[in-house]
């Protein structure tokens, strides 16, 4: 039996988290040993690749650790470590070169890679390899609201026009939309339709699509799987792009995959990224850094204002903790709110009546 996108994608990353390994201490083998029951792939990858991040920044930026090799940081040397190395680590994160490539973290960033290292300074002082946690002492920052970003009727209308029509791309985009305008209205509707994940979309077979329930299976985070549903909209944009999806050749081991590169390979994230960018800048220039989640956004805004009801979007997007979803969607309560505000009268006449009659 084949196994799937996820199972695939979970073995490469368990190559990836030991290869990054071979260059850490040994007691961060321990560490993601000990933490392998309770985490995903992408987590224990995302804990060993921020763990080498850290030790580079030892080494090449603390003058007691200069020129240490990463694999040689013994338990004593981790217990040299003060909250106030700590500190100055979160401040290179704001901005640091790595093979003459600039590179920046805000403060979500930076609040991953912290909590990174507080699980693995409470992992080391829970089992005795040191005496004392200096990252607890290290504040987390404060993460800044942002409003969320989301495409508008006419924006989604204009987006959708443009990859049917491929005006107003360059010439080059042109002559890739003509051989993948089909599959990449089939991405956006699926996204403006359901609210898939990138990661979750990449990852759909063709056998996962059921059209007499106009549902299909997807994996997601935690490795949980669910049944999304689809309105008749995508139902039909899905069954174009499959009649040209039976003309494909698929290269080997991506036969079972619903959408396809230009390589016939099961598409990338990124590359479907790169898709989205390219046809959301043009239909909403206005409206920077669109992605693959604000199309997610869009839905989940669009449920949202259609329902009222904050369980079912957090059902529907996947969201394990329904304030998630309230910290993102609970501020456009705020539009019903002033519309409630402007629908009560304490009068049956309003002020500014009652100044046009005298």
């Amino acid at each position: 039996m084949s196994s799937t996108y996820a199972e695939q994608r979970a073995k490469e990353l368990q190559l990836l988290t030991r290869e990054t390994l071979r260059e850490l201490p040994e007691v961060c083998y321990d560490f993601i040993t000990a933490i392998d029951s309770t985490t995903q792939p992408l987590t224990r990858y995302a804990y060993v690749s921020d763990l080498k991040l850290f030790f580079s920044f030892l080494r090449d930026e603390l003058p007691k650790f200069a020129g240490r090799s990463p694999r040689d940081f013994a338990p004593d040397d981790l217990a040299r470590v003060t909250s106030r190395d700590i500190y100055m680590y979160l401040d290179f994160l704001g901005l640091y070169v790595r093979d003459d490539v600039e590179i920046t973290n805000a403060d979500l960033g930076k609040m991953r890679k912290l909590s990174s290292l507080r699980s693995f300074y409470k992992f080391l002082y829970k089992n005795g390899y040191i005496d004392a946690d200096p990252a607890a002492l290290v504040d987390m920052p404060k993460r800044h609201s942002k409003p969320i970003i989301r495409l508008e009727i006419d924006e989604v209308a204009r987006m959708l026009d443009l990859v049917e029509s491929g005006e107003m791309l360059s010439e080059r985009q042109k002559s890739y939309n003509a051989h993948t305008k089909v599959r990449d209205l089939a991405i956006l509707t699926l996204f403006l339709g359901t609210g898939i994940r990138v990661s979750e979309l990449v990852g759909i077979n063709i056998g996962d699509i059921d059209f007499s329930i106009n549902g299909f299976i997807v994996t997601r985070k935690g490795g949980n799987q669910a049944i999304l549903y689809f309105p008749d909209e995508v139902a039909e944009v899905l069954q174009d792009y499959l009649k040209q999806r039976r003309e494909m050749t698929p290269q080997p081991g991506h036969e079972d995959a619903l959408f396809l590169s230009l390589q016939n390979k099961r598409i990338s994230v990124r590359a479907v990224q790169m898709m989205v960018k390219k046809y959301a800048t043009q239909a909403a220039p206005l409206k920077k850094h669109l992605s693959p989640h604000k199309l997610r956004s869009t839905f989940g805004t669009n449920l949202y204002h259609e329902t009222g009801d904050i369980y079912l979007v957090a059902d529907v997007l996947g969201h394990s903790d329904v304030n998630t979803t309230r910290k993102h969607y609970a501020a456009m309560s705020d539009d019903r709110r002033r519309l409630a505000a402007k629908s009560v009268r304490l009068r049956e006449d309003s002020p500014s009546e009652s100044i046009d009659e005298e």
